[in-house]
C-alpha cells in the first residue's frame, strides 16, 4: 500500500487511516459530520496526493486526447479546465478526470484507483501520435483548501495570481510558499469555493503546514475522505464506482456537460455507443431524500407502488441539509422531483422523495 507524502501529517493529526485505491488515506480525524460543517462554514484541507497526475506532451497531444476523451479538447482554452471521461467503445466509463490544457502540454487529473488502468489505456492507444505520456503522480502533491474562507486563506501563500480574478474551472502559474511555477486550479469536490495546488512532492509538508498556519484565524482544519464524499453528494458530483462505473454510463448519469458530439470533432471511443444511448434512454440518476433513521447506501433497492425499480448508488447522513440524501438508477419514466418512494433498507421498507440534484448549490463567484 501506497503513502502520500503527508502520510505523517496525517498520523500527527490523529487520523484514522483506512485503504484507498492503493493508499493509506485518512477516513476522519474527528466526527465526520462536524468535518462536513467546517467545509461549509469555515475551510477544510485536502490531501489530495493519491490521485493520478499525467502529462501528455508532443506535436499531436491534442488530436490523440480528442480521439481518447469525451470533451471536446481542441476547444478547450488555455486556462480553461474541463470534465472529461475515457470510455470504452460500449460508452461505458473507464474513469472521469479533468484536463487542463496549456501553451505546451495537456496535464490531467484521474482517480486514484484507476490510475495504472488510464495509464495502460492511453499507452494502449499511443501508437500512430507523436505524444509522450508522463505519469507525475509521485513527483508531484496535490492539496486542496475548500470553504468560503478558502481564498482568505490560499491568498496568504500563493502570489502572482490574483485569486479574485480566477474564474471558476480555471487555473495559472504562481508562487506558493516562495515555490515558483505552481499550478493553482479554482476547483475541488465540494460545491464550495476552493482551490487545489500541485506542488513538488518533496514540499509538500511544508505547504501543508504554512496552509494551517494561514487559516488558523479562520477555523482550517485537516478534513479526511469520509467528509469529502458526503460534501461531493451534497453537491451532486459523482463518484467513479458509484454514479458511473463500468455498468452506468455517463448520458443516463447526467454528465453530458462532459461530452461533445460536436461533428467537427470527429470520431472518439464511444461516441457510437453514446450516442444510441442519448437518442433512447431507459434510466436514469435522480436524488432521494429521506428523514427515516437509515441513511440510503449503494445496493438498496428504490421500490415504488410495490415493485423494485431501481438502485441506490450513493448515500449520506447530510448535516448540511439535515436529513438523509442519495442518489439512484430508476426508469426515465420515474423520479420525477416531489413523488414519493421508499427504499429497502434491509428487508424493512422507508419512506423517502425523488428529488432534483445537486441537493446542495453554492452561488459561485
Amino acid at each position: 500500500m501506497k503513502n502520500t507524502p503527508l502520510y505523517a501529517r496525517h498520523v500527527r493529526h490523529g487520523a484514522r487511516l483506512v485503504e484507498f485505491g492503493g493508499w493509506q488515506m485518512p477516513v476522519q480525524y474527528g466526527p465526520i459530520l462536524e468535518e462536513v460543517t467546517r467545509v461549509r462554514t469555515h475551510a477544510g484541507l485536502f490531501d489530495l496526493s493519491h490521485m493520478g497526475r499525467v502529462r501528455v506532451t508532443g506535436k499531436d497531444r491534442v488530436a490523440y486526447l480528442d480521439r481518447l476523451l469525451t470533451n471536446y479538447v481542441a476547444k478547450i482554452a488555455p486556462g480553461s479546465i474541463r470534465y472529461a471521461l475515457f470510455c470504452r467503445a460500449d460508452g461505458m466509463p473507464i474513469d472521469d478526470l479533468l484536463v487542463y490544457p496549456s501553451a505546451d502540454e495537456v496535464f490531467l487529473v484521474v482517480n486514484a484507483s484507476n490510475t495504472d488502468v488510464d495509464l495502460a489505456w492511453m499507452r494502449e492507444h499511443q501508437k500512430g501520435f507523436d505524444v509522450v505520456i508522463t505519469d507525475q503522480t509521485d513527483e508531484l502533491a496535490m492539496i486542496a483548501v475548500q470553504g468560503p474562507k478558502s481564498r482568505e486563506i490560499t491568498e496568504h501563500v500563493v502570489k502572482g495570481i490574483d485569486l479574485a480574478q480566477l474564474g471558476y474551472y480555471k487555473f495559472a502559474f504562481g508562487s506558493v510558499c516562495g515555490i515558483p511555477n505552481v499550478r493553482v486550479s479554482r476547483t475541488g469536490y465540494t460545491g464550495e469555493l476552493g482551490y487545489e495546488l500541485y506542488v513538488p512532492t518533496k514540499d509538500a509538508t511544508r505547504v501543508w503546514d504554512e496552509v494551517l498556519t494561514a487559516g488558523a484565524m479562520h477555523d482550517i482544519a485537516p478534513i479526511g475522505l469520509g467528509a469529502r464524499d458526503t460534501l461531493r453528494l451534497e453537491a451532486g458530483m459523482p463518484l467513479y464506482g458509484h454514479e458511473i462505473d463500468a455498468t452506468h454510463d455517463p448520458i443516463q448519469a447526467g454528465l453530458e456537460f462532459g461530452i461533445s458530439f460536436a461533428p467537427e470533432k470527429g470520431d472518439w471511443i464511444g461516441r457510437g455507443a453514446l450516442e444510441a444511448i442519448r437518442a433512447k434512454p431507459t434510466r436514469r440518476l435522480v436524488g432521494l431524500k429521506t428523514d427515516g433513521p437509515r441513511a440510503p447506501r449503494q445496493g438498496y433497492a428504490v421500490v415504488v407502488g410495490g415493485e423494485s425499480v431501481g438502485h441506490v448508488v450513493s448515500g449520506s447522513v447530510s448535516p448540511t441539509l439535515n436529513t438523509n440524501i442519495g442518489t439512484a438508477y430508476v426508469p426515465v419514466s420515474l423520479g420525477e422531483p416531489g413523488t414519493a418512494a421508499e427504499i429497502d433498507v434491509k428487508g424493512k421498507r422507508q419512506q423517502a422523495t425523488f428529488c432534483a440534484l445537486p441537493f446542495f448549490s453554492r452561488t459561485r463567484k
